[in-house]
């Protein structure tokens, strides 16, 4: 085996797995479904899926401009749009790259391709500035997003669009939230340093390390004295503010970074309901962990009959399902998968959810309403509308955070907050 031969085997792992997305199955899912092959190079071909899907936009119009005798075939298509990702962000010789993705074709099954895949990615590099140019006069080549979504975060920021673009193309952040009850910020600072671990505050409790690094690797995290959670994330519990003797109600639970948190803040009678069971057990993994406890339940939030009863909640996290595309470097897939329909269907579950939720919310309590979103669709259009039903809400003020939207930047993610207190009567 050559010293490059592994890149032809993360070219093939990874092409299956950008397949699976492009025929619409989440990515997440699409590498879970991986062969034993795929399994063995996971890091390698999971950095390579992600950054291939971040890109996306350009390479399948110049795959298009390339490819003049038809399109590919959706394996071919996902190795050529793998071998364009390396070859645009030069990490390894093109002649290496073009080599491997040639051998690529054997272990998909597509021997035959090899003299159409070779001529594709040397035209590639022969005109690569005018195909680069030409990819670029459209807005998706440009970007890198459908024209929907442009056109959607366009209107609703005018003003910081492109730089909300950018930052849903960048590596995210991993940033660590200290447990309060465990650690103070400047000891966990230290003990990171200890072990040769860079980081900065960029919240009250929040660490952002330099680098990413594996959770076993991280001092404490095994101890429940930190845990990963993006910093913008880290406002919901927070913002709703839980105080001893409470009872507060999680109602969109899953994974259970936010239930987590509010066990750290305060002694409360906490339920964290989430309707998906499988995705509950990593909610009692993180409590179990951290050393708090919950009433954990499946159950659909906005079902009142099946799970509530009766007692009236001091305060109600509703961290609602959303298009998520205020984490899209998180999830590069959801660009692909999304379609400008869904923000309608999220926006009616999303309203359904908070009448829902309002009934089990205390006279004098308060309900905080949290997307990962940056679509105003899902946000203020959502959140107003309800305000204007219930004549016994009232939205409070929320300093720091204009109109409620948190916009991603280097070292957050983007969130929308609304903080509402119910009458009392």
């Amino acid at each position: 085996m050559t010293p490059s031969a592994p890149l032809a085997e993360t070219l093939a792992a990874a092409s299956r797995v950008v397949a699976r997305v492009l025929a619409g199955r989440s990515l997440g899912a699409a590498l879970a479904d991986g062969t034993a092959q795929e399994c063995s190079r996971r890091p390698a071909v999971t950095d390579a899926a992600y950054g291939t899907l971040r890109d996306f936009g350009a390479p399948d119009a110049i795959i298009d401009a390339l490819a003049r005798r038809g399109t590919p075939d959706p394996a071919l298509r996902a190795l050529l749009l793998c071998a364009l990702h390396e070859l645009r962000h030069e990490r390894r010789a093109p002649h290496v790259v073009v080599d491997q993705a040639v051998q690529a074709c054997g272990r998909l099954g597509q021997g035959r391709a090899r003299g159409f895949v070779n001529a594709t990615l040397r035209g590639y590099l022969r005109g690569r500035e005018l195909l680069e140019r030409e990819a670029a006069r459209t807005e998706v080549g440009r970007f890198g997003y459908p024209q929907w979504w442009i056109d959607r975060v366009r209107a609703g920021h005018p003003h910081r669009w492109p730089t909300i673009l950018a930052a849903g193309n960048a590596h995210p952040p991993m940033t660590l939230r200290v447990n309060c009850r465990l650690a103070s910020v400047d000891a966990l600072r230290e003990k990171l340093a200890a072990a040769g671990i860079e980081a900065r505050q960029v919240g009250e409790r929040a660490l952002r390390l330099a680098q990413a690094r594996a959770v076993e690797a991280i001092p404490g995290f095994a101890a429940g004295e930190v845990s990963v959670q993006d910093a913008g994330a880290q406002l919901a519990a927070a913002l709703l503010a839980p105080r001893d003797g409470m009872r507060v109600l999680d109602a969109c639970a899953a994974p259970g970074g936010k239930t987590g948190h509010l066990a750290e803040l305060a002694d409360a009678d906490l339920v964290a309901l989430d309707r998906d069971p499988q995705r509950l057990g990593a909610v009692s993994a993180n409590l179990a962990r951290l050393g708090r406890a919950a009433d954990v339940r499946a159950a659909d939030a906005a079902d009142l009959a099946a799970w509530w009863d009766g007692r009236p909640f001091d305060r109600v996290l509703a961290d609602v399902p959303c298009s998520a595309s205020g984490v899209v470097r998180r999830h590069p897939d959801i660009k692909w998968l999304r379609r400008a329909a869904d923000l309608r269907e999220f926006a009616r579950a999303q309203a359904g959810l908070l009448d829902a939720l309002w009934q089990v919310l205390a006279p004098g309590g308060k309900l905080l309403y949290a997307t990962c979103s940056v679509f105003p669709e899902e946000n203020q259009s959502v959140t107003k509308a309800f305000a204007s039903r219930r004549a016994d809400a009232r939205q409070l003020d929320l300093p720091g955070l204009a109109g409620g939207q948190l916009l991603p930047d280097d070292d957050h993610d983007g969130f929308y907050y609304a903080l509402f207190e119910k009458a009392r009567g």
